[in-house]
Parts: C-alpha cells; structure tokens; sequence
C-alpha cells in the first residue's frame, strides 16, 4: 500500500504540517511496509530549509523532516515552488529534492490513499 501526503501551508502557523507528519510517522512506525510519499508545495517547500531553530518545547518540522526520511519515506518539494520563493541555489535538507509535477502526478495514480492537508 502507498500513501501520498500532499501539503501546502507553511510549516509553522499552524499545526497542519506538524499533524500530517505525526500521521505519516505513525504510519510507517505502525506499517513498515506501507511506502509514504510526501509532496510539499507552495510554502510547504520551506520545511525543507536546513538549521531550522525553533523556541525550547516548540516542534521543530526540520526534525520531524529528518525522521521520516529515516523512517524511509520519500519526500519530494514541488521544483517551481521552490523557485518561486528563491530556494532554487539553497541546499536543502537531506533526503530531500525538488521533483515536479509530472511525479506528483505519478504519485497520485499509483496511491492507493491520498491526503491533502
């Protein structure tokens, strides 16, 4: 079984992406052969930004980034998304790379779930 998580808010504000990755590690912990794809548009894309420094007791999306790339999820930024927000030369956080449509949309046809948040 695949599971495309596809996200698109901007990893603090609120708490969707922080959620959708709670969901997806819990998959993977729970089901270690289900694969989870996530897809990471417009200013999800910044999640992926290295030296992420977030208040003590406060999530830090980078870690749970680096989490599920451990747990063996595969997570993929949307590639024009990024560089409509200057991220193009950046390096990114490990694991991670700028894809573009044509995979989400593979993504799509071969999930047997997909959730947007």
């Amino acid at each position: 079984m695949n599971i495309l998580f596809i996200l698109n808010d901007a990893p603090y504000g609120n708490e969707r992406m922080y959620n959708a990755f709670r969901l997806a590690h819990q998959m993977r912990k729970d089901n270690p052969e289900t694969g989870v794809w996530i897809f990471l548009m417009a200013d999800a894309v910044t999640a992926a930004l290295p030296n992420q420094e977030t208040p003590k007791g406060y999530y830090n999306i980078a870690r749970m980034l680096k989490l599920l790339v451990n747990d063996g999820a595969e997570i993929k930024l949307c590639g024009s998304c990024v560089q409509a927000r200057g991220l193009g030369q950046i390096t990114l956080a490990e694991g991670v790379e700028a894809s573009n449509m044509q995979q989400l949309a593979a993504w799509t046809v071969e999930s047997d779930k997909v959730l947007v948040f």
